[in-house]
């Protein structure tokens, strides 16, 4: 099995020649030293890091797995060192403030780097991958004193950190969560509450990684109502400044499916002492910063497992030799590559990605441009984006990750269903990112329900106007991707008017994931112009690489646009719907 590689030079065409990111950035006081050769040198480096570092410990880390015994978790033999060296080297503070220790760079080169790093290694990846969200929550939230000792160690990962919100009892409705905390009678040195409580499905709750982890968790007062509304978050370290052990405890790790090299802990708060972050009641609130860069984190590992599926299914179709391929003059066995099936799954594969990458980055942008432009509303415009966009990007991207990957193993037929060639591991390991951080159902019914419906449509439609703007109906590409928009728009204005009757909820909960993919699709094909454009006014080499993929967007991805259209518009006419 040869291991994941990063590819710079298709990156660095969708950044500069699609989205124009340099421009971009260069609009942004805060990024006035950052050029497009400054982004190049340190996505170069960046991605030799993880060619040389990350990659190779794949294979080995699945094989191994994490390791549990009386309480203490030890990773795979070279995750450590390799983590080490990552922090150490700034990787983990990418897009940190320098005043922090940070290197203060762009968001989106922190997310091509999260997208390669997924790709090369998902096991490994786990460890850091909740850093920038626990950084910004301890950043916006936490009193002068706790960002004093614990900001700056998050924020270069010297310590990692973990969302401790999932217990037994309650998955996903975090509103039945029960850890309790109570408030200590006198100050404390180690906080000003003791938390009791287990939770479960805690990514990196114990390792070997770092010295030190921080658990962000949630937790009810004594005297909080019931509900979301009764949340509070508190920070409680694996160790204190005094060296103090702190009272959570791994109670075990769980077997799982997939990423067996990312311990997946159960963790027991037994009177802990913790700080409160934030305003009491206002947990849930602090915690969405978290939950909502991890989600887009999220959508990136999809990108980047499908990828990592694609490259493994592509060079083993290139030297792997079956029977006579259509249209061959040679004699047989011609390599599979030749053949239309296997062609089609590579194609279509390759649409996803390409197509991803442009709404992944531009979601990067996004984020840069909400926290940094100069002017008001551009600031509103990228905000938008990424409100309407993270929702459909975690849901559709990750699905595609799991289900494209099962058609690169398709590729390889039976070798393809054993260990040594790899490409079952990709299977296994992009099954769960569909799972956590919002299981996509839950995705989808925040999107229409919260996100698009909740405005009577405007946002939408303020988002669907300003991409369409650009666009010409005199030109066949665009006035495709500009149907494909006036469509979602009949849809949307379906599920206002179906809003209104009396099980009107419960019938857009229905169609709720057919919503999310219509959109998803309206925006992958919105992304293939894009690149059509760039790749046909760039230098040559560009435009062969492009040519198959965007086909293959055409004649297989796209038609599930109208079908998924017509099954919405068909089932929010019935009569009468089952509850």
């Amino acid at each position: 099995m040869s291991d994941y590689k990063t590819h710079l030079a298709d990156v660095e065409f969708i950044l500069n020649q699609v989205l124009h990111a340099p421009q971009r950035i260069a609009e942004l006081p805060v990024f006035q030293e950052v050029d497009a050769e400054l982004m190049h040198q340190v996505l170069d480096e960046a991605g030799k890091f993880v060619d040389d570092q990350i990659a190779p410990l794949n294979q080995s880390g699945d094989k191994v797995g994490a390791q549990f015994q009386a309480g203490h978790v030890t990773l795979p033999p070279g995750f450590k060192s390799s983590y080490q060296a990552f922090w150490q080297a700034g990787w983990a503070s990418l897009s940190t403030a320098i005043e922090e220790g940070g290197q203060g760079l762009p968001a989106v080169l922190d997310s091509v780097l999260y997208e390669w790093l997924s790709a090369a290694n998902h096991g490994w990846t786990m460890a850091p991958g909740l850093l920038h969200g626990a950084y910004e929550c301890i950043k916006h939230h936490a009193s002068d004193t706790l960002q004093a000792e614990f900001l700056a160690k998050v924020g270069t990962g010297e310590w990692l950190a973990t969302m401790c919100l999932t217990e037994p009892h309650a998955g996903s409705d975090l509103g039945l969560v029960r850890t309790k905390a109570t408030p200590l009678l006198e100050a404390h040195r180690h906080g000003d509450h003791l938390l009791n409580g287990t939770k479960i499905f805690i990514s990196g709750g114990e390792h070997d990684l770092t010295d030190n982890i921080v658990h962000l968790v949630l937790a009810r007062l004594p005297d909080a109502p019931p509900g979301p509304k009764g949340l509070s978050l508190f920070l409680v370290p694996k160790f204190y400044a005094d060296g103090e052990r702190s009272a959570v405890h791994c109670d075990r790790i769980e077997e799982k499916m997939g990423l067996h090299a990312s311990p997946t802990c159960v963790m027991r708060f037994e009177d802990a002492q913790g700080w409160l972050v934030g305003e009491a009641g206002k947990g849930l609130n602090a915690m969405f910063i978290m939950m909502n860069a991890a989600r887009l984190h999220v959508a990136l590992q999809g990108v980047g497992l499908l990828d990592a599926a694609w490259q493994k299914a592509d060079a083993y179709a290139r030297e792997r030799r079956q029977m006579r391929a259509p249209k061959s003059a040679g004699s047989p066995p011609d390599f599979i590559i030749e053949h239309p099936a296997i062609q089609r799954i590579l194609d279509t594969q390759r649409a996803w990605v390409d197509g991803a990458r442009v709404l992944a980055y531009e979601t990067g942008l996004a984020l840069d441009e909400a926290h940094h432009h100069p002017q008001a509303a551009k600031r509103e415009s990228a905000q938008r984006w990424c409100a309407l966009i993270t929702p459909i990007l975690k849901s559709a991207l990750t699905e595609q990750g799991f289900k494209g990957a099962s058609d690169c193993l398709q590729v390889f037929g039976g070798h393809g269903y054993v260990r040594e060639w790899g490409i079952e591991q990709n299977v296994r390991d992009a099954r769960i990112a569909m799972i956590y951080e919002g299981t996509n159902e839950i995705q989808a019914i925040d999107l229409l329900m919260r996100k698009v419906l909740s405005d009577q449509g405007n946002a939408l439609n303020a988002l669907i106007d300003a991409l369409s703007a650009p666009l010409r109906s005199d030109h066949a590409g665009e006035a495709r991707v500009l149907q494909l928009f006036a469509t979602w728009r009949e849809v949307t204005q379906s599920a206002l008017q179906t809003q209104a009757l009396a099980d009107g909820a419960v019938r857009l909960n229905w169609i709720a994931g057919d919503y999310l993919r219509l959109a998803a699709l309206a925006l992958l094909a919105w992304a293939w112009q894009r690149i059509e454009q760039a790749a046909k006014a760039g230098a040559a080499e560009y435009g062969p690489r492009w040519h198959a993929p965007q086909r293959a967007l055409h004649d297989w991805v796209l038609p599930e646009f109208q079908m998924r259209a017509e099954m919405i518009e068909r089932f929010l006419q019935t009569d009468t719907v089952s509850v």
